[in-house]
């Protein structure tokens, strides 16, 4: 008879618990995602129509349409700083009730100033919630299930993020391009509402792998001994110069495959609606698939989705320039949907794993700088191309980008050597006593595996 879901594990004595508990996890970081990314996704497409309606033009809207990449970089240090002073639950309101201000001075405001004003102020907002709802998570999660818990946070954010347009484009049918303002503001509202009926701590959650001291969402602001994030990435730079360049390369790749479909379908002569359709098609492949590819890297190890991610990505890259059809694009978009839903959570489940219990705010908010640095480095890669007169060599440019990461990712990780099989066991279930063992075990297999040439194997055997 098969034990229930909470029941003890044989030989532990421990109870196990639920992969996504209500209030910690699903109310407490995966709906206040969905709520906060629903109102930043009906904004992004309408940029160049309230530019228009401030009085400016195109040029105008895409420099102000770059403010929000640029707020996230500006704001992801100061970020990890709020969140390891104040803790993560209360950045994350402070992040809502930012945004909540961003969005009205833009409806407020009437010109262009203020509306730029508002979206870089929307983009720093993005920092600060994205930072603290990550080391939330990592806080409160088990290492063993701690990809499941990451990929589906960013399947919640895609969801948002694919909701967000479809709710704009209702209200603008109903009511006008600014109504989508007031979205945003109801969105980020809601969101600060929902985490302040559950409270600023993380009272009842289990200190999963320490006390909780420095470690806590209240001890980490005060805990001492906490260093700034230049000093964190001096400290860690070798790790950094790894995994750091790894995750740069990522995000400019994916931040490439959002703009590469769009610019094709337009070099190709398609509709407008054809390309919104493609679109959306490759967007409801990339949601489905988070929640699985958590679960093999739970089970598996990271390699297991951040390798076949990387070459999907590539291939179906490479592949757009050959496209001539809405057929065919639709068929490689297809591709870039399901290479990124497989690759669903593996950068920040790849941060969390990295991150010092002691200093994980700020560690994390120098590994959100390399992702954010790459999501704006993505496009800029297709505006060199076209800017040098041919766009498929942009999208080539992208393609390789891949490429190597895929190469550098199957030959060693982070890069340093060849992955070992032993080093599996960083994600294989374990039968120590407890969670607190699996997670030193876990956290010194990531320390002897990022370092160097030292074998978690070994590493293990001098523990037993």
């Amino acid at each position: 008879m098969k034990s229930s879901r909470n029941a003890a594990a044989p030989g532990t004595g421990e109870r196990k618990d639920p992969i996504f508990p209500l209030r910690t996890v699903v109310l407490g970081a995966f709906v206040p995602t969905l709520l906060f990314e629903v109102g930043l996704g009906a904004l992004i497409p309408i940029i160049p129509a309230l530019t228009t309606i401030a009085g400016g033009n195109l040029t105008h809207a895409a420099l102000i349409a770059a403010l929000i990449p640029v707020g996230k970089i500006l704001f992801d240090l100061p970020a990890g700083a709020l969140s390891a002073r104040v803790g993560d639950r209360v950045a994350m309101m402070v992040a809502g009730t930012m945004a909540v201000g961003s969005y009205l001075v833009a409806v407020l405001a009437g010109n262009l100033v203020g509306l730029a004003g508002g979206v870089f102020a929307v983009g720093a907002a993005s920092a600060v919630y994205n930072l603290a709802r990550q080391a939330y998570l990592t806080e409160v999660t088990p290492p063993l299930q701690r990809a499941r818990v990451m990929s589906t946070l960013g399947g919640f954010h895609r969801i948002g993020l694919f909701i967000g347009p479809f709710a704009g484009a209702g209200l603008i049918a109903l009511f006008g391009v600014g109504s989508v303002l007031w979205l945003g503001i109801g969105s980020a509202g809601a969101t600060v509402l929902l985490l302040s009926l559950l409270g600023a701590d993380t009272a009842g959650v289990p200190r999963r792998s320490r006390g909780a001291g420095a470690g806590s969402a209240r001890g980490r602001a005060t805990a001492p001994g906490q260093l700034s994030a230049w000093r964190l990435a001096l400290l860690h730079r070798g790790l950094f110069a790894r995994m750091g360049t790894a995750i740069l390369l990522v995000s400019a790749v994916r931040g490439a495959r959002q703009n590469v479909i769009p610019l094709w379908a337009e070099h190709i002569g398609l509709h407008e609606s054809t390309t919104s359709l493609i679109v959306g098609i490759a967007g409801g492949l990339d949601m489905v698939l988070f929640y699985p590819a958590g679960k093999v890297m739970d089970r598996f190890g990271r390699l297991w989705v951040a390798v076949p991610s990387m070459a999907l990505m590539a291939l179906g890259t490479a592949l757009v320039p050959l496209t001539g059809t809405a057929a065919g694009l639709g068929c490689v978009a297809g591709i870039l949907g399901v290479a990124n839903g497989v690759g669903s959570g593996i950068v920040m489940t790849l941060g969390a794993d990295m991150a010092p219990p002691d200093q994980r705010s700020r560690f994390l908010s120098v590994w959100r700088l390399f992702q954010d640095t790459g999501d704006a480095a993505g496009p800029l890669l297709l505006s060199a191309g076209a800017a040098a007169g041919s766009l498929a060599a942009g999208i080539i440019a992208a393609a390789c980008t891949g490429a190597w990461r895929r190469g550098r990712w199957r030959s060693g990780f982070p890069g340093t050597r060849p992955l070992p099989t032993c080093a599996r066991p960083l994600v294989r279930r374990t039968r120590f006593a407890g969670a607190d063992v699996r997670a030193a075990s876990v956290a010194r297999t990531t320390r002897a595996w990022t370092r160097g040439p030292v074998c978690p194997k070994m590493v293990r055997a001098r523990r037993a």
